[in-house]
């Protein structure tokens, strides 16, 4: 009847704002669930996906099976602290999205990993199978190389001083000196200390030692003649990656994972995320590599 109330769809979305109101005085909750727009989607949901995978929620207010769903995935995305984010999408609200993932039927829950789409379920699931849909999420993104983490670690203080330690410039004096196996001691000895700047010196100092006496245009030639032979790919893809193309090591290594299966592809994949850990996550050219990969991958 027009002018009727639906008390239904006015209690729901008074609990979907006393929901949305209880998060903002949860700092887990605040940082790992998040409510989205049309405007936030490609920061919030295709960037923030290539960090850490990313859930996406697409329910209504009026929808009663939404509502059995919804905090189901909240209190998971809040117990898996951060290793992935939950993004929630009111369809009546966000239309745009909606049709974008060609939502038929609600709730709808669709999975971002570097910018890929993955579909995992309709409907209102029990827990337990929500939580195996969401492990399997982690082990898939875990192979594309997207293991991180948006919660904020706790503040604690070094157990020395970066600035204070004398085996950062002893690490240094070995690289100078050619001895590669003192610095990757020193350093892996340094990630008490500071463990991102030690892990990325290490792997510096590796490609250094694997690339060290080798013929670039060369190996590059001869891994172009085989190009799916790993081990000619990764000399060659070492040498781009040192010689300032990363764009070139990746597609090479990409090349190999997208055309063997098995041990073989997982080798290749942990080549292609080995060099990802030595550019950078940040790096543009390591960001459209990660949804490459992922699309090989799926």
């Amino acid at each position: 009847m027009r002018g009727a109330v639906d008390l239904a769809a006015v209690a729901a979305a008074r609990q979907a704002q006393e929901q949305a109101a209880a998060r903002k005085d949860d700092p887990t909750a605040s940082t790992v669930i998040i409510d989205v727009t049309e405007a936030s989607f490609e920061a919030d949901v295709i960037g923030m996906s290539q960090m850490v995978p990313v859930v996406v929620d697409l329910w209504a207010s009026w929808c009663g099976p939404c509502k059995q769903l919804s905090p189901v995935l909240e209190k998971l995305a809040v117990e898996y602290g951060g290793r992935w984010i939950l993004a929630k999408v009111d369809v009546d609200a966000e239309q745009q999205i909606a049709a974008a993932f060609r939502v038929q039927s609600i709730p709808t829950v669709v999975a971002v990993i570097g910018g890929q789409v993955l579909p995992l379920f309709q409907g209102a699931l029990p827990e337990p199978q929500v939580r195996q849909y969401i492990e399997e999420l982690l082990r898939v993104a875990g192979e594309a190389g997207i293991a991180g983490s948006v919660a904020a670690p706790p503040d604690t203080e070094p157990a020395v001083a970066q600035e204070e330690d004398s085996r950062w410039d002893r690490a240094a004096d070995a690289v100078e000196a050619g001895d590669w196996d003192e610095a990757i001691s020193l350093y892996e000895q340094l990630k008490e200390v500071d463990a991102e700047q030690a892990e990325a010196a290490i792997a510096q100092v590796s490609l250094v030692r694997r690339t060290e006496g080798v013929d670039p245009a060369a190996a590059i030639a001869q891994a172009d003649a085989d190009p799916l032979d790993l081990a000619k790919a990764k000399v060659a893809a070492d040498l781009e990656v040192a010689g300032g193309s990363p764009e070139a090591a990746f597609d090479r290594l990409l090349a190999v994972v997208r055309a063997t299966s098995g041990d073989e592809k997982a080798a290749a994949r942990d080549a292609v995320l080995d060099l990802f850990a030595l550019v950078g996550d940040g790096d543009p050219a390591v960001i459209a590599a990660r949804t490459k990969l992922a699309n090989a991958l799926f």
